[in-house]
């Protein structure tokens, strides 16, 4: 039985209808699955396995509700069998991305963003999805940080709470992968007003760079 299963998983991962996308997608750095009109998974590449912990082995075959269990920053439920957004795909339509939270292989939380590619069946039965997802848990947990800092009084020696609010959104924008100038655009302050709100950070912080500021950041929420 569990041979006749491996042997299953194998031929559906080599994409069976011929196209060549998939190839593509199994060494790309974010992971990436496919589904049926119906939810259940048909492809699943290696970064989703890294990402997630789960093997092809064991997702191939299932509803990807059953696998991710997606729940929304309020803890409301994403996924279930009647999910919204397979209605969409069945109709070929555009799914918008989204953030859920799921749990990796032995229960590690973690945030995911989701995007979703509307595919046409190459057998004529209707549309397919092709989901690509990347690991957001850090930018989340710096966010969570930055809430907490807004709500309450730094401690005594908590560098973090010497920045501003101001400063503050600065650092979320950073984390954002935002450059100095989407800053500026975002923000709609001057150039040079954003250069003195990042060296205020940083001389703040104790740090040389961006990267460094970031990285406190995270060490203080996750310590």
């Amino acid at each position: 039985m569990e041979r006749r299963l491996t042997q299953s998983v194998a031929r559906v991962q080599r994409a069976p209808d011929g196209i060549g996308w998939w190839r593509g997608l199994t060494s790309a750095a974010d992971g990436a699955f496919a589904i049926t009109g119906e939810g259940r998974i048909t492809l699943w590449n290696p970064a989703a396995e890294r990402i997630t912990g789960h093997t092809a082995a064991e997702v191939v075959g299932r509803h990807c509700y059953e696998v991710f269990a997606g729940r929304d920053a309020s803890g409301g439920a994403l996924c279930a069998p009647n999910c919204r957004l397979l209605t969409l795909i069945r109709r070929g339509d555009r799914v918008e991305s989204f953030d859920l939270q799921t749990s990796a292989k032995g229960g590690r939380p973690t945030w995911l963003n989701m995007s979703t590619v509307v595919m046409p069946d190459a057998h004529g039965r209707g549309s397919r999805g092709v989901r690509i997802f990347r690991d957001v848990t850090p930018v989340k947990d710096l966010l969570a940080l930055i809430r907490s800092r807004f709500r309450g009084v730094p401690a005594e020696g908590d560098r973090m709470g010497r920045l501003t609010r101001r400063e503050t959104e600065v650092l979320r924008l950073m984390a954002s992968g935002a450059t100095n100038r989407a800053l500026a655009e975002q923000m709609h302050l001057s150039p040079a007003t954003v250069r003195n709100h990042t060296h205020n950070i940083f001389e703040k912080l104790g740090v040389p760079n961006r990267l460094a500021a970031v990285t406190l950041a995270l060490g203080q929420f996750l310590i």
